[in-house]
């Protein structure tokens, strides 16, 4: 056993041999992860792990959201994002709408548009595919990360198409790699309760095959925090690893601490920090085949997330400019961080920024044309900008 590693938990000394041995972690030893308050041995087998496929650096990108409609038919219990139709802050933008938003983050710099919204009942498939054909054809230097595997599971249903098509028609549009929300718990006791209008946990891994197959790379997501159980939580990460055994298909996993707030879920307490870091590093040891573990400063803070840079995240996410989802769950943290800001965040914590676009590759900016600036976006934006309330 390595003599910078001191363990309290006699229960995770088997799993300590098993990580320095690169061995894989059963589902048994996740479940002892998950018991053990031995957090600091914990963090440092993560961190091993961490350091030995990254060393010392920290990803980060300019992003910029888009979340085109909160008009969602679901109703998840977990939600404060999704309203009805004619429900107060219920919103539709038009596609000059989105396309306006998109020039904002062009003028940032952003590399990467990431795109979700809500289950809109009267918004059909075409409407999407025209919106990822005008981003393409405006901003084709940007990736387009859009859908999650529910709005493909719902596109399919609305279109009649099956998933393999209606992907398909989303990558011909334009689409370049998919995210990985809606994932939750896909234990069918909690999607029960939680999401029991949302695509099932075998559909999105379903899904997210389906996307592998034809070429579209997705990141992966878990939702913990709520009423799920350490070994729901287990179960979910390997059933994530046995996937990616299958198509390797996934580049980042995203761990997401439940907000309760504005949710029919609010008298729940809200994950602690120790929970945020426990499960940022027993994520890094279970999904030995996932490249990158990301702890999102936005739902973290800031501040959770420098710490996960020691437990086992190698990626901080972005600048993000205008998240709505989590703060309508009520997070506290900004809706956007600067290039600078982001970097000053990963030095302190002991890192070195690197860059990345959203397939991991270096940015260098002295070799890209200069972001244009905001007063110049109408240079290239239609201005027509009408809401669509349908």
């Amino acid at each position: 056993m390595n003599t910078d590693l001191h363990i309290t938990d006699a229960r995770i000394e088997p799993v300590a041999a098993k990580v320095l041995a690169d061995e894989r972690l059963s589902a048994d030893d996740g479940l002892a992860l998950y018991e053990s308050n031995d957090l600091l041995a914990i963090g440092w087998l993560a961190n091993h792990v961490r350091e030995k496929r990254h060393g010392n650096l920290c990803y980060y990108n300019i992003n910029r959201h888009i979340n085109p409609t909160n008009v969602c038919g679901a109703h998840c219990r977990l939600c404060a994002f999704g309203r009805d139709n004619n429900a107060a802050g219920a919103y539709s933008y038009s596609l000059e709408e989105i396309w306006e938003r998109a020039g904002q983050g062009v003028a940032e710099g952003a590399t990467e548009f990431h795109i979700v919204g809500g289950l809109h009942p009267d918004l059909p498939f075409s409407f999407y595919l025209d919106m990822i054909r005008g981003l393409k054809q405006r901003f084709p230097q940007v990736h387009l990360k859009a859908f999650t595997m529910v709005e493909v599971g719902f596109y399919a249903r609305i279109s009649k198409l099956s998933v393999r098509d209606t992907l398909l028609a989303m990558k011909d549009a334009g689409v370049d790699s998919l995210p990985g929300g809606g994932a939750e718990i896909f234990n069918p006791r909690v999607r029960k309760i939680i999401c029991d209008h949302k695509t099932s946990g075998r559909m999105w891994l379903d899904i997210a095959r389906a996307a592998h197959e034809i070429g579209l790379r997705s990141n992966a997501t878990m939702l913990y925090g709520h009423i799920e159980t350490p070994e729901e939580r287990v179960e979910h990460l390997l059933l994530l690893r046995d996937l990616q055994d299958r198509t390797k298909g996934f580049q980042t996993f995203i761990p997401l601490a439940f907000h309760p707030d504005n949710t029919a879920l609010a008298h729940l307490p809200k994950p602690t920090g120790f929970d945020d870091v426990k499960t940022i590093a027993v994520s890094r040891l279970l999904l030995d085949n996932f490249d990158h573990i990301k702890a999102y400063w936005i739902m973290l803070t800031p501040k959770i997330a420098q710490i996960a840079l020691r437990f086992g995240a190698d990626d901080i996410d972005g600048t993000v400019l205008e998240e709505k989802i989590y703060h309508d769950a009520g997070a506290t943290t900004p809706q956007h961080m600067t290039r600078a800001e982001l970097e000053r965040l990963i030095r302190a914590a002991g890192r070195v920024p690197f860059e990345r676009d959203t397939f991991y590759n270096p940015v260098d900016r002295s070799k890209m044309p200069p972001a244009r600036t905001a007063n110049r976006t109408a240079d290239f934006i239609p201005q027509t900008s009408l809401s669509l309330n349908v």
